[in-house]
């Protein structure tokens, strides 16, 4: 069964780090991309950050470009995304996600999702 479960998340200040982490299980392809999405009340999801299954191909938000980087191990199936330099505006719940294909940013190219890890940051 395919299951997605990310923890990391937290309550922390402004200009603090948070690491989340995704741990991927019964994915029925061998191979597959991983992004991370993100989730404001009020607001629509948003792509956050994304990696191909070899690691080559990353693409990340222009609001996450130089504060955020995503990574995985596939040998133990998780995938990361380190945040830094955090500011008030990051607070949303955030979800990674999985596709067979490294196709795009867009919601509905993901295939299975998790529950999602809340990040709330503080000024």
């Amino acid at each position: 069964q395919e299951q997605l479960v990310e923890s990391g998340g937290g309550l922390v200040q402004a200009g603090g780090s948070l690491r989340l982490s995704c741990a991927v299980s019964g994915m029925p392809s061998t191979s597959y991309t991983t992004a991370w999405f993100r989730q404001a009340p009020g607001k629509e999801r948003e792509f956050v950050a994304r990696v191909s299954w070899t690691g080559v191909n990353i693409d990340y938000a222009d609001f996450a470009k130089g504060r955020f980087t995503i990574s995985r191990d596939n040998a133990n199936n998780t995938v990361y995304l380190q945040m830094n330099s955090l500011k008030s505006e990051d607070t949303a719940n955030y979800y990674c996600a999985t596709a067979t294909t490294y196709r795009g940013r867009t919601v509905g190219y993901y295939d299975y999702w998790g529950q999602g890890t809340q990040v709330t940051v503080s000024s």
